[in-house]
């Protein structure tokens, strides 16, 4: 069985690592997880309630430890800062890594350098579809011509609490629903790191950052977060719109994504792939 690293201790690990036990046909070889430091109670904690998940288990709060014990994969859990501190050593390392902070690529400079340290090292970066649905459809359609692509974002307004949102709306306030972000896939990324990690996925699955459109909404009408994906191209044409259960740890994290990485370790281990 896997080797398996995890960076992060927050709601997307304890997620992840519930799901794998849950699903795993037999315990780990493994399990190590890298925290920043100071955070190594939280990790422990975590590991904890894993029970039976992995005959080792071990806390690092530096790169090289972790490394060192030679994870055949390794799963980013910890937010975008995450990705530009640790993914392109992680790869350079032959260790492939599954990425959930997609927005992150938004910076061309750091996915240029993530895609040179994949293959200097062998590696895979994969990026799991996270909270949003039709991206093997939207990456299939994509060789035939995309016309359009555009992503809606609906949140309850305590979901966008900490963000730009909060200077451009009365969150507390809001009796209808109210659109605070129109643009790129790119902007969106860059301005909304912790709530447009999906805009991030459309937008590599099919039309780029740049001409992928995204509408983001502070909706006081509903209770869960909301994707919505339109896609016109000259092979298919869809819409499809996902109601998600926000993590409880961060209602600004979609619980489903924290299942779609866990789907990514299952998917190394099992004889028959979806």
């Amino acid at each position: 069985m896997l080797r398996l690293g995890i960076i992060g201790a927050g709601g997307i690990a304890s997620t992840v690592l519930s799901a794998l036990s849950a699903e795993l046909p037999a315990p780990l070889r493994s399990l190590d997880l890298l925290v920043r430091p100071g955070r190594e109670v939280e990790g422990e904690a975590l590991l904890a309630g894993a029970g039976g998940l992995a005959a080792e288990r071990r806390v690092h709060a530096a790169l090289e430890p972790f490394l060192a014990q030679a994870p055949d994969l390794v799963l980013e859990c910890a937010g975008h800062g995450a990705v530009r501190a640790y993914a392109e050593a992680v790869l350079r390392a032959g260790r492939d890594l599954v990425v959930v902070s997609v927005g992150a690529l938004a910076d061309p400079a750091l996915h240029d350098r993530l895609r040179a340290a994949a293959r200097e090292g062998g590696a895979r970066l994969v990026l799991p579809a996270g909270a949003i649905g039709g991206i093997d459809v939207l990456a299939a359609a994509r060789a035939s011509g995309l016309e359009e692509v555009s992503y809606i974002g609906r949140k309850p307004p305590r979901a966008w609490a900490g963000t730009r949102a909060e200077g451009l709306l009365d969150l507390g306030g809001l009796t209808e629903p109210a659109t605070f972000f129109e643009g790129s896939a790119r902007d969106a990324a860059r301005d909304y790191p912790q709530n447009a990690n999906v805009a991030a996925t459309v937008a590599l699955a099919g039309a780029g950052f740049d001409a992928t459109r995204v509408r983001l909404v502070a909706d006081p009408g509903i209770a869960r977060n909301q994707h919505e994906l339109v896609v016109r191209s000259a092979a298919v044409n869809f819409t499809i719109r996902l109601e998600g259960r926000p993590s409880a740890a961060n209602p600004k994290t979609s619980l489903g994504a924290g299942y779609s990485v866990a789907r990514e370790v299952l998917n190394r281990v099992a004889p028959v792939v979806l």
